[in-house]
């Protein structure tokens, strides 16, 4: 059996940054595995763990600074890893769902494995439909926000527990090959060891080109375009007082009287 895991590498905001044309600038920046793809990465390495024979393959489309990220799902356990890019990803303004859906789709076709995770959304867009709209790209079954799996995989069944509207939860069966999105708290995420680490630099990362995997530059072109970026202003004020508690006690009272929140 084999499982493709599709990561991301997100950037993280510092509390305080500045904005250079249509994007934060990079100085305030700093990178990490999705947190949801953490939790499909080791529901996969888990799902190995407990079968023979189970190959557990990492994808992420992603500049060369993005192969730190990628070995850490290696060092976690993953077996090898492949990484898209090129000069059309790296001009391109916004790679937006569609894009990813073909490309990832692409990967799937050449690596034919049997079942896709993904993370239902990433911490940057929280655009939360890239897994969906792959299984649609090939055809394969799907279910999203998975918050439990057990796979038959002699029936080649998948039975989860997803996570609908309202505090409802479905239990159904997926038929694979599929694609499920996995949802934070299926699982612990390991933390990679220092051992793990060290073997996930002499574990494949395998670079690819559009070319390389049957698509071109056009799959780059997307309706939507980014026309601005800026900090929305604040809708409220907040009043901060500074000192110790009997000091400052008294002033927070008559502020709260004064907006009617107490009486007296």
């Amino acid at each position: 059996m084999k499982i493709l895991v599709t990561v991301k590498e997100v950037a993280e905001v510092d509390d305080e940054f500045e904005i250079s044309e249509l994007d934060i600038d990079e100085r305030y920046l700093e990178y990490d595995l999705n947190e949801w793809d953490d939790y499909a990465v080791e529901e996969a390495v888990q799902t190995a763990e407990e079968n023979d024979d189970v190959e557990v393959v990492t994808v992420t489309i992603g500049p060369e600074r993005s192969e730190e990220t990628i070995r850490m799902a290696l060092a976690k356990g993953a077996d090898r890893a492949i990484r898209v890019w090129d000069d059309d990803l790296e001009t391109a303004q916004f790679l937006d769902v569609s894009t990813k859906a073909d490309v990832l789709a692409a990967v799937v076709e050449q690596e034919q494995p049997d079942l896709v995770l993904s993370g239902v959304q990433a911490a940057d867009d929280s655009f939360g439909a890239t897994g969906v709209a792959l299984a649609e790209r090939v055809g394969f079954q799907w279910g999203a926000v998975v918050n439990s799996l057990d796979l038959d995989l002699d029936a080649d069944i998948a039975a989860v527990r997803r996570e609908l509207e309202g505090g409802v939860e479905e239990l159904t069966d997926v038929q694979l090959p599929a694609v499920l999105t996995i949802q934070t708290g299926i699982n612990e995420p390991r933390y990679a060891s220092l051992r793990g680490i060290r073997q996930a630099q002499q574990k494949p990362l395998d670079v690819q080109t559009l070319g390389d995997i049957g698509l071109d530059g056009d799959v780059t072109h997307s309706p939507v375009e980014i026309t601005d970026m800026y900090e929305p202003e604040s809708e409220g004020d907040a009043t901060v007082w500074e000192g110790a508690a009997d000091e400052t006690a008294g002033e927070l009272a008559d502020f709260l009287r004064d907006k009617g929140v107490v009486d007296g």
